[in-house]
C-alpha cells in the first residue's frame, strides 16, 4: 500500500492505504519546505518553490510543505522535522496510489475550506490525465495556487476555477433541463401556446438540472460570465428546439385527435 498515506494517516489527516515508516536518515540536513525525494521537480524548479513557500509562512503564518516520494519515505519522521501544527499543509505526491496528491490538513485550514474542497482538490489536480498532461510539477504548484488563493480570500468551499470538462457537464445538464422545459410547454389542447402548468409541474427536475448543476458550479468557482452566457444560450436553444419538435409531431397528433 503506498506509502505516502502513512504518514497521512499517522499525522491526523485522511486518505487511503497506510504504511508505518519512519527513515529520518532520509531527511534533508538544512530546513527547507520541499522535500523532493521523486525528483519530480528541476534544481531550479525546487529552489524557487523552495522561497515562495518560505515567503508564504514569512507573510501569512500558513506553513505549506511539499514531500514527492517514489518507494523511498522518510514516514513519520516529517512531523518532526517540520513541526507541522494546526496551520499546516503537507502535500504528499506519490503516483503509486493512483491519484499523484494526498494531503494532510491541519484543523486552522479545515474551518477555512472543508473536507469537499480537498476532495476536489485531489481530484481535480491529481488525476492522472491532469498529470499527464500538465507533468507531476505542474500538478503539485497547481494545486498549491489554489490553496494560496483560497488564503487570501479567507477560505473557499469549493476550489477556485472551472476546468474545460466541468463546463461541459454544466453545459450538458443545462442543455437537458432545457429540453424538459420545451417539452413540457408544448400546447396539448388547440388554442394554446405554452403549457404552463406542465412548465411548473416538472419545475423541481429544470430548475436543479439548470440552476443547481449547470448555474451554481460555474458562479461559485469563477467571475468569467462567458460560460454563463453560453449555458443559458444552451438552455434556450434547448427550450425551442425541444418546443417545436414537440409541437410538430406529439403535440399535432393530439390537436389533430381532439379536434376531430
Amino acid at each position: 500500500m503506498p506509502a505516502a498515506l502513512a504518514v497521512l494517516l499517522a499525522l491526523g489527516g485522511w486518505a487511503g492505504p497506510a504504511l508505518a515508516a519512519d527513515n529520518p536518515e532520509l531527511l534533508p540536513d538544512h530546513p527547507t519546505p520541499v522535500i523532493d525525494l521523486a525528483r519530480a521537480f528541476t534544481d531550479a524548479q525546487r529552489t524557487e518553490l523552495e522561497h515562495h513557500l518560505s515567503a508564504v509562512e514569512a507573510e501569512s503564518g500558513w506553513k505549506l510543505r511539499v514531500l514527492t516520494q517514489y518507494e523511498r519515505t522518510p514516514g513519520l519522521a516529517v512531523k518532526d522535522f517540520w513541526n507541522l501544527d494546526e496551520r499546516s499543509l503537507l502535500l504528499v505526491a506519490d503516483p503509486r496510489g493512483g491519484n499523484l496528491l494526498n494531503f494532510n490538513v491541519g484543523d486552522a485550514l479545515f474551518a477555512l475550506m472543508p473536507r469537499t474542497y480537498w476532495v476536489e482538490l485531489q481530484t481535480r489536480f491529481g488525476n492522472q490525465y491532469y498529470v499527464r498532461d500538465h507533468g507531476e510539477d505542474g500538478a503539485i504548484i497547481d494545486a498549491l495556487g489554489a490553496v494560496e488563493t483560497c488564503l487570501e480570500r479567507g477560505g473557499c468551499q469549493v476550489v477556485p476555477g472551472l476546468p474545460q470538462e466541468q463546463w461541459v457537464l454544466t453545459l450538458a445538464t443545462s442543455i437537458l433541463g432545457g429540453l424538459i422545459v420545451g417539452f413540457a410547454a408544448y400546447p396539448r389542447q388547440p388554442g394554446r401556446s405554452v403549457e404552463w402548468a406542465w412548465v411548473l409541474l416538472l419545475s423541481p427536475l429544470w430548475v436543479i438540472l439548470f440552476g443547481v448543476f449547470g448555474v451554481a458550479p460555474i458562479v461559485t468557482r469563477t467571475s468569467d460570465v462567458l460560460p454563463l452566457l453560453r449555458n443559458a444560450l444552451g438552455f434556450a436553444g434547448a427550450i425551442a428546439a425541444a418546443y417545436l419538435i414537440a409541437q410538430n409531431t406529439v403535440g399535432r397528433t393530439r390537436v389533430s385527435g381532439g379536434e376531430s
